[in-house]
């Protein structure tokens, strides 16, 4: 055979130290990056859950402010009587330095705008109108309702457009307002943390950090997210220009508009990387230092082990006398005191097995023996059949009071022993095969009582049957069976010595199914030093003559042949009991 690559002891130790150090720091990494993970994640999206209600907040106040002033715009331009209405037009529109248009809609349409401001921004306010005409505003507007898009028109002039309707004593009067982006932009661009935008209704940006997408619509799946949601707050993560993203969303009543706030995981999870890599760092370290102290251990562990080993080859060869240093006060130490101890029990034993070896040797010759009486039985056994049946023709022939009748009747009396002693001892030494099927074990009870009733009423034995109904059948052999009980309740009879007494046959339902047989009586019982030989072979209690000691053997094997159990249960002066449990047909099978 090819060498095998062996290991020793001390590196398969160390393999597993390290296996096991491995498994347990990287069990403690993980958990601690998951758990950070799970931290972490709970504290970016509650931060950015707060940060955008703030800036929501702002927002909407910044617009409700918006809203007022147009307000104020309104019923000065409704008021036509006034005299120098045109001046306070222009003191607002310097006041509210944002306004750079306003309109006011009551059946006629009124216009009025800051004409210097639009003059520094180069745009004019036919471009404004013409772009209001491109882009109409709704035709109507629930009351109380406000309308905002962007309505920017140069790069140099970002404005929204502010519309809403508002009672008035001549009917409703729908009042827009074209304002400057810059307050918003500035709220925009405010977080160098988080990235802050606006949206108006319609999905469009109003403000952006980068200007380039303020009016365009936002990339990805997650405004369909947003703009469905029936709640009024929201922080998701989701995928913008194929970036992982967590953001957070919130509506403004005024207006309709929805301010977002937005982290690249990548540096929202920084300091998660940063942690997970200090704790492999750590693990390596720690990995190395057990690699050390593992290798140093496992060497001073396994030495002692090396040694033992040595001494074992030299006891295999028959080297008896070594004796193994115990240095050690621990498990190695006693298990070196014990292999001393073991080589001297060893010497001492090695003597006793030359001497065993003589008796087995004589076993061999008695079991040989023993095969050959079986052998001798069965061949006597024939003959026997013959001188019986011939004695009992012999009877027949012979009258009545002949001196050879007592003589004939004793040969037949012997011969019937010498045949019962052979049968059994031949069912003892040889397990034959019998037919099995299904048995009622209730009729095999009634039969064997039947059989034995008169001997036993003969030696003034009072019977007493207890068959629960209903019992289940059992698969076995109703012969072999019979003879169990009739065997139990004439040794039973035998026992009581023809005092006189009570035996009980019952049987009953086991609750896991099956079936229990008692046969009890209340004779003189068993002593306690022979209930253990019971059932050995030719044991017998009986007097010389009287009993082979071989019944309660042959029961027992039946017995066990039908997959049930035996046990005795007797008390000295108050009775014997033996038991049977035979299982039902299914368990049998």
């Amino acid at each position: 055979m090819p060498n095998r690559l062996k290991f020793p002891l001390r590196f398969k130790m160390l393999l597993s130290q390290l296996l096991v150090v491995s498994v347990v720091l990287s069990l403690i990494t993980f958990t601690m990056a998951n758990l950070f993970q799970v931290d972490k994640t709970a504290y970016i999206h509650d931060l950015t859950s707060t940060v955008v209600l703030h800036t929501a907040e702002e927002a909407n106040t910044l617009l409700a402010g918006y809203r007022e002033k147009l307000k104020l715009f309104s019923r000065v331009m409704g008021e036509e009587s006034l005299y120098d209405r045109d001046q306070v037009l222009q003191g607002l529109f310097e006041e509210f330095g944002e306004f750079v248009l306003v309109t006011r809609k009551g059946g006629e349409e009124e216009t009025v705008y800051d004409a210097a401001a639009l003059e520094k921004a180069g745009v004019t306010k036919e471009e404004i109108l013409r772009f209001r005409r491109a882009h109409p505003l709704p035709a109507t507007l629930p009351a109380g309702e406000a309308y905002l898009e962007n309505s920017t028109v140069s790069p140099a002039l970002s404005t929204l457009t502010l519309t809403f309707t508002e009672p008035a004593p001549r009917g409703a009067v729908t009042v827009s307002g074209v304002i400057r982006l810059d307050r918003l932009a500035r709220l925009a661009g405010r977080s160098r943390v988080f990235e802050t935008f606006l949206l108006d209704a319609q999905g469009r940006f109003l403000a952006h950090p980068d200007g380039s997408r303020v009016g365009m619509a936002p990339e990805g799946e997650w405004w369909g997210r947003v703009s469905g949601a029936r709640t009024p707050g929201m922080t998701i993560e989701y995928d913008s220009r194929g970036k992982g993203m967590v953001g957070g969303f919130a509506r403004v009543p005024a207006g309709g508009v929805t301010v977002g706030v937005q982290i690249p995981k990548s540096a929202a999870y920084l300091t998660s990387r940063e942690l997970l890599g200090d704790l492999l760092l750590l693990s390596l370290v720690l990995l190395g230092g057990a690699a050390l102290l593992s290798l140093f251990w496992s060497r001073r562990l396994t030495r002692p082990i090396e040694d033992l080993s040595e001494a074992t080859r030299m006891v295999g060869q028959g080297r008896f006398e070594i004796e193994v240093k115990a240095d050690s006060s621990d498990e190695i130490g006693a298990l070196a005191g014990s292999f001393n101890k073991m080589a001297g029990e060893l010497k001492i034993r090695e003597t006793a097995l030359k001497d065993l070896y003589g008796q087995l040797v004589q076993s061999e010759k008695m079991a040989a023996f023993g095969a050959l009486g079986a052998g001798i039985a069965h061949e006597v056994k024939n003959p026997l059949a013959g001188i019986l049946g011939i004695t009992q023709l012999s009877l027949r022939g012979v009258e009545d009071g002949h001196p050879l009748e007592k003589n004939l009747h004793i040969i037949e009396k012997e011969t019937k022993r010498c045949k019962t002693i052979i049968e059994n001892l031949l069912r003892f030494a040889r397990q034959e095969q019998v037919e099995f099927c299904e048995v009622d074990v209730a009729q095999v009870a009634a039969d064997a009582l039947a059989i034995v009733d008169h001997q036993l009423g003969i030696n003034s034995i009072r019977v007493e049957k207890e068959l629960e109904p209903g019992l289940p059948t059992c698969r076995g052999n109703a012969n072999q069976l019979q003879q169990v009980l009739m065997n139990l309740m004439i040794n039973a009879q035998q026992a009581m010595g023809g005092a006189g007494g009570t035996v009980k046959l019952s049987a009953r339902s086991c609750e896991g199914g099956g079936v229990e047989l008692r046969v009890a009586d209340n004779g003189p019982g068993i002593p306690p030093g022979i209930r253990g030989r019971i059932f050995d072979p030719f044991f017998t209690t009986k007097p010389a003559g009287q009993g082979t000691g071989l019944g309660l053997s042959v029961t027992y094997g039946i017995v066990k042949d039908h997959g049930g159990e035996i046990r005795l249960e007797s008390e000295e002066g108050k009775g014997t009991a033996f038991i049977i449990t035979l299982p039902a047909s299914t368990a049998a099978a």
